[in-house]
């Protein structure tokens, strides 16, 4: 590798030909501010925070895109740099709401902290005129609010990273505002509601749909039986609205949180990813034995089905039929739960707690009210529980660490893993392997299938068959995969496919990290290594060999496939236009 010498604030520094000024300062341990900035998605230099010094230079330069060369000499810190960056903040702030008290990200907030990094004294100093504000309630997962809006474009990125592409920059120069096309608002588009623009977003533009107070309303109710469920994904993230090291198991805490809120039943989501196991293997095996539609994708994601309902809707017999695991633990509760404790379901209030915002939307979608009422009825984010903790004084860090409740608190290796991409994958093939040969695997884990990587493949030898498969996520990599489904150049028998790059812990309702943690740290991995650390420790690591989830079946469903749970844990699609959705 060429390297090239600079100086950085007078340091000597040797680094790789081709670095930005911005990379290079890392190599020095210099953090250069951005809010733009998003390593290998957002790299336009449009915020001008980052702007440095470069001797010899006419004027400040962009750190972010800027290529260094030999002998550049580079000043970070000085008194011109300061000032300049300053006055940025200050013009950000002339057309910006600054009702930050009443602010959702009042706290975690990129300009916030910039502002007062600078020392910005004087937000007013270029107030003028103001541009008109959109307002942006139209989605049942989002709201957008461009008053808070920087421009910073780390929203359009993140949409068209997702092959998406329903928002962007519209009109220009003092008017320019981020919007949808026609300045119709969002629901007219194929937004897949993945959340994603949310989670990139360094302000309070974008914030997920509040629904903590529903939930408060439920659970003061004396009428109303309210469970709740959390994903596994959230256990490896909650922890770090509290303080705690990004990759902080955080699952006891969590349950003890969760009953101080005043939850009358603390389960876990884990049970019904072993149930979906249980259902989706079954399906599989089918279609494999009896020349059904293949390759099987599985139907986990929220983000994932609305993006194919828009995208591919001639390819929506390859989806399976079974329910998300959200959904499937809710038709549970209010049917056979219901039953078994003589609660009417309508007094149930069943609320879950997932990384995601795409979950939101899959509440109020049809076929999704087995009991003949709404298999959840409020789904809420990681960030939204966090700040329901919060707000009931609760000291997190100080509680002690609790078990959920039975018996739908009980999940196994399998079930926890579905966080991270690749998860639903290998916990599928663990079953599938028993349901083909008769035998358990040899090995539980199907590392081929684990890792970051955006797309995935492998081909296992079970009973006599070939079982070739592919993990894609970010909907992105789907399109990829989905274009060699649609021509047929694909001898894939399984593929599984989550919306959010990374799966699940890198889902739309997941904690905010600053640009600065998100370009320089894996948090995916980091999170990812929660789960497969929960799976490795767990005594029971495959999905059919759940107790609870074999006394369900003994007791209510009688077996995988069976029309008892064809008409609960079973769903549809709809075909759906990239217009006027």
């Amino acid at each position: 590798m060429e390297m090239v010498n600079i100086k950085i604030n007078g340091m000597p520094l040797s680094v790789p030909n081709g670095s930005t000024i911005l990379e290079a300062a890392r190599y020095a341990g210099i953090d250069i501010p951005t809010l733009c900035y998003m390593k290998e998605i957002n790299e336009i230099g449009a915020c001008r925070i980052c702007m440095v010094e470069v001797k010899g230079a006419r004027s400040l330069v962009s750190a972010c895109v800027f290529p260094v060369n030999e002998g550049m000499e580079i000043f970070t810190n000085s008194e011109k740099v300061r000032k300049s960056r300053k006055t940025t903040l200050e013009l950000i702030l002339s057309t910006h709401n600054r009702e930050c008290l009443s602010c959702v990200r009042s706290g975690n907030c990129e300009l916030q902290a910039l502002c007062l990094e600078y020392g910005v004294d004087n937000p007013g100093r270029f107030d003028g005129a103001q541009p008109e504000y959109a307002f942006d309630a139209s989605m049942s997962h989002m709201v957008r609010d461009n008053s808070k809006c920087v421009l910073c474009r780390r929203c359009v990125a993140a949409c068209a990273n997702q092959a998406v592409s329903v928002i962007g920059a519209n009109a220009r120069g003092f008017d320019t505002h981020i919007g949808s096309a026609f300045e119709l608002d969002i629901n007219n588009y194929a937004c897949i509601a993945c959340g994603q623009c949310i989670v990139n977003c360094p302000t309070g533009a974008l914030y997920e749909t509040d629904d903590t107070a529903k939930v408060l309303a439920a659970i003061n109710d004396p009428e109303k039986f309210v469970v709740v469920q959390t994903a596994p994904a959230v256990r490896a993230a909650l922890g770090e609205e509290f303080g705690y090291e990004i990759g902080t198991d955080v699952e006891g805490k969590m349950a003890a949180a969760l009953r101080r809120l005043g939850f009358d039943k603390v389960f876990d989501t884990n049970f019904s990813a072993d149930l979906t196991i249980m259902e989706e293997s079954h399906e599989l095996v089918e279609r494999v034995k009896n020349g059904g539609v293949l390759p099987m994708i599985t139907s986990c994601s929220p983000g994932w089905i609305k993006y194919c309902e828009h995208y591919y809707p001639d390819q929506l017999d390859h989806l399976s039929t079974c329910k998300s695991p959200q959904q499937m633990f809710g038709a549970t509760i209010k049917t056979w739960y219901a039953q078994n404790m003589g609660i009417d379901p309508a007094n149930i209030y069943s609320v879950s707690v997932m990384p995601c915002t795409a979950k939101k939307f899959e509440v109020g979608r049809d076929d999704q009210s087995a009991s003949g009422f709404a298999d959840v009825d409020a789904s809420i984010t990681t960030r939204e529980l966090a700040r329901m903790i919060k707000g009931a004084g609760i000291n997190f860090r100080l509680l002690p660490e609790e078990q959920f409740d039975n018996p739908l608190g009980e999940g196994t290796g399998a079930a926890v893993i579905f966080g991270a991409t690749g998860g639903v994958m290998e916990a599928a093939l663990r079953t599938a392997v028993k349901a083909l040969t008769g035998e358990e695997a040899a090995d539980p884990e199907f590392t081929e299938v684990r890792g970051m990587q955006g797309v995935k493949e492998a081909t296992y030898s079970v009973g006599g068959l070939d079982i070739k498969v592919c993990v894609a996520s970010g909907t992105k990599n789907a399109k990829a995969v989905m274009e060699k489904v649609k021509s047929g150049e694909c001898d894939y028998t399984f593929i599984e496919i989550m919306g959010c790059p990374g799966g699940c812990i890198n889902g739309g309702g997941q904690p905010h990290q600053p640009a600065s943690v998100v370009n320089s740290v894996d948090i995916k991995a980091l999170r990812a290594s929660v789960l497969y650390k929960s799976d490795a420790n767990k005594d029971v690591r495959v999905s059919h060999e759940n107790s609870a989830v074999k006394r369900v079946y003994d007791e209510f469903f009688g077996e995988p496939g069976s029309h008892k749970a064809h008409e609960v844990l079973h769903t549809s699609y709809v075909k759906r236009s990239l217009y006027n959705d």
